[in-house]
């Protein structure tokens, strides 16, 4: 519930109203960091831990009160989903002097601020610390030719189902439905979704039957990731 000062404030209700209070407050730190003379040294990152959702069983009238908004945009699914709607938010990095105003197409993962936060301040991550996290610092500050991870595993708020994202390719993995005909692959039957988010960002385009080997190269890959239980390589 926003405070009673933003109650109002737009006509999208009380959900509507807590993102101008969000600007508010970002505001408020903005200044405090002007005030206290390190904006200059302070990296400050903006991000959402998972796409959008309407009815979260609050009763704050953000259906009735939607209109024409579209939360999610154009992607497909939204919180608690394992589709772009709920994996794919925003991600904002700033740093006046560092970092130069600009939009990056590179895969990042908050899971990497770890390692990223370690590379930037000259700390060494524990061989068996954050084992997923990757040092995509240069990406994070918006440097030229900066690369970031090449590939991404994601999973919904529960059930086994896991998704993997390498580059433009996105595999859906589901542990108990039914088989693909025709099919086999190493962890026995499940039901399979494969898009290339380049051309088919909404995922509506399963592509399993049009492109058999990348999916199986791509179930490979995931099945590979879970018996090493780990993605980050153990340093020597």
């Amino acid at each position: 519930m926003p405070h009673e000062r933003f109650h109002g404030q737009t006509e999208l209700g009380f959900r509507g109203d807590a993102i101008v209070q969000l600007d508010w407050c970002v505001g408020e730190l903005l200044n405090s960091l002007d005030r206290l003379g390190i904006a200059s040294r302070t990296l400050i990152v903006f991000c959402s831990d998972n796409g959008p959702v309407l009815d979260d069983g609050y009763q704050d009238g953000a259906i009735t009160r939607l209109g024409n908004h579209r939360p999610g945009g154009d992607l497909r699914g939204g919180k608690y989903s394992i589709y772009e709607g709920g994996t794919r938010t925003p991600f904002i990095t700033y740093w006046p002097g560092k970092i130069c105003p600009g939009v990056s197409d590179q895969i990042v993962c908050t899971v990497d601020l770890a390692a990223s936060a370690a590379a930037l301040t000259d700390q060494t991550l524990a061989a068996d610390a954050c084992p997923d996290s990757f040092n995509v610092l240069p990406a994070l500050l918006g440097q030229p030719n900066a690369v970031g991870r090449d590939h991404l595993v994601q999973q919904p708020n529960q059930g086994p189902t896991l998704a993997l994202r390498v580059g433009d390719w996105k595999l859906l993995a589901f542990a108990n439905d039914k088989p693909l005909k025709g099919l086999t692959f190493e962890k026995g039957p499940g039901q399979y979704e494969l898009y290339n988010l380049g051309d088919d960002p909404s995922e509506r385009n399963n592509l399993v039957y049009d492109h058999p080997g990348k999916l199986t190269a791509m179930l490979q890959r995931l099945n590979q990731i879970k018996r090493d239980g780990r993605t980050r390589p153990i340093p020597n």
